[in-house]
């Protein structure tokens, strides 16, 4: 990573990340693992080895990937897997990602651009340093959240500026925080509470003038129904939490049959992944995809990004990446 990145569960300057490639080099897929999700390794190796073994052709129509995969296995390891899948179908159809899936064309639309935990001092000196881009998530989650909060603020007035305290607060921390934060001029606050107080985020919303997202607490269907009927506003959807493309459509449909207010996220990933995200743009309010701007070692190119932090989709068929060194 260019630099560490520290959240609310501790400080990395690496992600561990890995990619598969089906045979031929027709599809690429990648799992992304935080540190902080307790992902067992060895037992995404075993989704992929049993498919590796598994004697049914890849399939060669979008409906039938799912069902190929199963459902067994961690979600990055089932990500992996159908965003290779996906991909390989897509390529060897002729189209991007998104038509194939029968997506809305992707928005040209700005990425907001993450800052992590530090200073006050040095989160300011980063914020007035991506002048040009318009919207900020700052990690929050430790002591003087309202300071760091108010020099970013002070150093870009110009700037949306959306929070993400990674489940780092208690339901007390939180409302003593709300309406002192907010005083920043807040487009939302993300994961504020532990994943698993869905009630209790759907009682901090009723008190919070901007919408509460949920990120971390997003990782089923049955999250997104528990979520809506708590009263929570917003979901932060990532391929990597819910397993993938297929459930990510799922997840997609209902919560605008839900009335749920979507962001595209993503975990620390490369272009693969990144990009996967990117063709979803069309369903998505807000967008969260910075990672290939905060990796320091991607070996893949795919989105792009303008001065102004806007996405730029690459003009190839499939989810759209290259490997740079490959190709």
């Amino acid at each position: 990573m260019r630099n560490p990145f520290r959240l609310s569960y501790g400080v990395s300057d690496t992600r561990d990340v890995y990619w598969l490639r089906l045979e031929g080099d027709e599809g690429w897929g990648e799992a992304a693992i935080p540190p902080y999700y307790g992902v067992d390794t060895p037992a995404m190796i075993a989704v992929w080895q049993r498919a590796a073994h598994n004697l049914q052709p890849f399939p060669d129509e979008p409906q039938a990937v799912a069902a190929w995969v199963g459902g067994d296995g961690p979600a990055p390891a089932r990500c992996a897997l159908e965003l290779a899948l996906y991909d390989r179908i897509a390529r060897r159809q002729g189209v991007p990602l998104w038509q194939l899936l029968h997506l809305p064309q992707p928005q040209k639309i700005a990425t907001s651009f993450t800052i992590a935990i530090d200073t006050p001092e040095a989160m300011a000196e980063m914020a007035s340093g991506i002048a040009s881009f318009p919207i900020i998530k700052v990690k929050l989650g430790s002591e003087d959240d309202e300071a760091r909060l108010a020099a970013i603020r002070s150093a870009r007035p110009d700037v949306k500026l959306r929070v993400d305290a990674n489940a780092g607060w208690t339901l007390e921390q939180a409302r003593d925080l709300v309406d002192r934060l907010c005083r920043y001029d807040l487009e939302m606050i993300e994961q504020p509470l532990p994943k698993e107080q869905i009630e209790a985020m759907g009682a901090l919303q009723k008190k919070c003038p901007v919408p509460v997202t949920a990120d971390e607490s997003v990782q089923t269907l049955q999250d997104v129904e528990r979520l809506a009927a708590a009263g929570v506003q917003a979901i932060n959807v990532k391929l990597m939490k819910v397993g993938g493309i297929t459930p990510a459509l799922h997840i997609f449909r209902r919560a605008q049959e839900l009335g749920l207010r979507v962001m595209l996220g993503q975990m620390i990933e490369t272009s693969i992944g990144a990009t996967a995200m990117a063709h979803f743009t069309g369903l998505a309010e807000w967008v969260d995809l910075d990672s290939p701007m905060l990796v320091s070692n991607d070996p893949f190119e795919g989105i792009l990004y303008d001065a102004h932090a806007v996405i730029q989709m690459p003009a190839r068929v499939g989810i759209g990446v290259r490997g740079l060194e490959s190709d």
